[in-house]
C-alpha cells in the first residue's frame, strides 16, 4: 500500500515517482491522516502537463469530488460492479475514509508477452537528464552507461548505439566486412542478424543450428567456410549461449572475425565468462521487450582499443575526435541519446535482480507444466549459464499453431519462434543448411515472461495446453 499512497502536499513529480515504484500507474491521494482525497492516474498527469501545468505543482491543486472508491462494508459484488475497463483499480476505505486496501480488475486480464520493469530509478535519472538539457548524444549518462555495461560484460570498452541492428552493422563495418566477403549466420534468428550483413554489402551464408541447443552448429560453420569467409555471427538465441569454445577455435584456425549477437542474452555465460566478451565485438539490443531496455538502443563491447576507437568515429558521422567537423571516413549517425542512456543506467543497476526474477518465473513454469507430456523446455547445459529472455518451449508431436491461436483467442500473448531465414524468399538464395532450424521454428513457442506473471496466470496457461 505504501507504493500507492501519495500525500496531497506532494508534487505531481513525486506522484509520478510513486506510480513508477508501485507499478500500478495510479496513486491514492490522502491527507496527513491518510484519509482519501482523490485518485490520480498517470493519464491524469499527462493531461495536466499537456494543459500547461508544471510537475512542481502540488497534487492538492487538482483534487476532484467525483472520483470512485469503495467502502469496506460494501458487498463484493457491489465493489466489482464499480470496476471497468476505465476504472481498473479502486481504493477501499474504512468508516473514517482511510485507505485500507484496493480492488483490481482481473477478469479476462490480457497476459502480455513481456513488459519493461521501470519501477526504480529510471524516472529519476530520465528527468535528471531532461533537466540538464543534455538530451541528445552527449551527456553524463552516455559515458556512465558505456563504462558500467563494459564492466558488467567483462570487456575493456563499450560503444552505445541507437539499436541492436545498428550495433551489428557498425561492428561488421568497423571490422572491414564488405563486398565480396561472406559472413556465416544461423538460420534460426531474428532478421536483424542477416540484414546487418546485407547492409554491409557482404554475402550472408545461412547455416543450421544444433537440434538440442537451438544455437548455431559449429560443425555447420566449419563446413560453410570458404576463401571468402570474413566473419561469423553466433546468435545466443533466447538467452542460450552458443558453444563459444568451438566457435573461437574455428575462427582462430581460419582467421575470421567473430561478432556475437547477444540481443537476447544479457548476462548469459559460457564456461563462467559473459557472452559478448569472446568475439571481436559483442552486440546487444535494448529494445522494450529485452531483458533490460532503453526503449530503443544497443551496445557494442570489445577489448581491442583500435576497434573501439575506429567504431566511435564511424558511429559519429566519421568525424575526427580531435578536429571538429573534420570527417576522416564516411560514417553513420548511430548514436544513443543521453535520455536513453539514463534509463539504461537505472536498468543496469538492477540487471542481476531482473535476471533472477525471470529465472524464478521459468522455474515456476517448469514446475507447473511438468506433467504436460508434449512440451519441452529450453535445455540447461553444464558448460553454460543461459538467461531467460522469454520462456521458450517446443510443442512436440502436436500442431503448434493450434495452441498459438488458442492462447491468443484467450488473451494470452504468446509468440511463435522466428521463421527459418532460409524459408523466406528474400533470403533463400543464401541458404547453406537448415534441417534442424526448420523443425524447431515450427514447434517453438514463447510464453508470457513479464515480471507480473503469477502462479495463477501459469495455471491459466496450462488449462489451454
Amino acid at each position: 500500500m505504501e507504493n500507492l499512497l501519495c500525500n496531497k502536499n506532494e508534487s505531481l513529480f513525486s506522484a509520478l515517482e510513486i506510480m513508477h515504484k508501485g507499478g500500478k500507474k495510479i496513486v491514492f491521494v490522502v491527507d496527513d491522516n491518510d484519509r482519501l482525497k482523490n485518485v490520480l492516474t498517470d493519464g491524469d498527469i499527462r493531461e495536466l502537463l499537456l494543459a500547461g501545468h508544471k510537475l512542481s505543482e502540488k497534487v492538492s491543486n487538482f483534487l476532484k469530488k467525483d472520483f470512485v472508491y469503495a467502502r469496506e462494508d460494501e458487498k463484493r459484488s457491489e465493489i466489482i460492479a464499480k470496476l471497468s475497463e476505465r476504472i481498473k483499480i479502486l481504493p477501499i476505505v474504512d468508516k473514517k475514509m482511510r485507505v485500507i486496501d484496493y480492488a483490481q480488475l482481473d477478469k479476462d486480464v490480457h497476459l502480455p508477452i513481456a513488459t519493461p520493469n521501470l519501477a526504480d530509478k529510471e524516472f529519476t535519472y530520465l528527468i535528471d537528464a531532461f533537466l540538464s538539457t543534455w538530451i541528445s548524444s552527449t551527456g553524463k549518462y552516455i559515458e556512465r552507461f558505456e563504462n558500467e555495461f563494459a564492466k558488467f560484460c567483462g570487456t575493456k570498452y563499450a560503444v552505445a548505439v541507437s539499436n541492436g541492428t545498428t550495433a551489428l552493422h557498425l561492428a561488421l563495418t568497423t571490422l572491414g566486412v564488405g563486398e565480396d566477403d561472406e559472413v556465416i549466420v544461423p538460420d534460426l534468428t531474428f532478421a536483424a542478424t542477416i540484414n546487418a550483413v546485407l547492409h554491409a554489402k557482404a554475402k550472408p551464408v545461412i547455416v543450421d543450428v544444433d537440434k538440442d541447443y537451438w544455437t548455431i552448429d559449429p560443425k555447420e560453420i566449419e563446413k560453410a567456410i570458404t576463401a571468402k569467409t570474413k566473419a561469423v555471427i553466433p546468435v545466443h538465441l533466447y538467452g542460450q549461449p552458443c558453444n563459444m569454445k568451438q566457435i573461437m577455435k574455428i575462427a582462430k584456425k581460419h582467421n575470421i572475425f567473430v561478432v556475437e549477437d547477444c540481443a537476447e542474452a544479457h548476462g548469459a555465460e559460457f564456461n563462467n565468462k559473459k557472452v559478448g566478451s569472446f568475439g571481436d565485438v559483442g552486440c546487444f539490443s535494448f529494445f522494450a521487450n529485452k531483458i533490460i531496455t532503453t526503449g530503443e538502443g544497443g551496445m557494442c563491447v570489445m577489448d581491442n582499443r583500435k576497434i573501439y576507437e575506429k567504431m566511435r568515429v564511424l558511429r559519429d558521422h566519421g568525424m575526427s575526435k580531435t578536429k571538429k567537423y573534420w570527417h576522416e571516413v564516411v560514417g553513420f549517425n548511430y548514436r544513443m541519446t543521453n535520455l536513453q542512456a539514463a534509463i539504461g543506467c537505472a536498468q543496469l543497476e538492477k540487471l542481476n535482480q531482473l535476471l533472477k526474477i525471470r529465472q524464478d518465473l521459468e522455474n515456476k513454469y517448469r514446475e507447473i507444466l511438468k506433467d504436460v507430456p508434449f512440451i519441452e523446455f529450453q535445455k540447461n547445459l553444464p558448460d553454460r549459464k543461459k538467461v531467460i529472455w522469454l520462456v521458450s518451449i517446443l510443442i512436440k508431436n502436436r500442431k503448434r499453431n493450434f495452441y498459438l491461436k488458442k492462447f491468443l483467442a484467450n488473451k494470452i500473448d504468446v509468440r511463435p519462434f522466428f521463421y527459418s531465414l532460409g524459408s523466406m524468399p528474400i533470403y533463400k538464395k543464401y541458404l547453406f543448411s537448415n534441417t534442424n532450424s526448420l523443425q524447431i521454428s515450427k514447434q517453438g513457442l514463447n510464453l508470457p515472461t513479464g515480471a507480473d506473471i503469477k502462479e495463477a496466470d501459469i495455471q491459466k496457461i496450462k488449462k489451454y495446453l
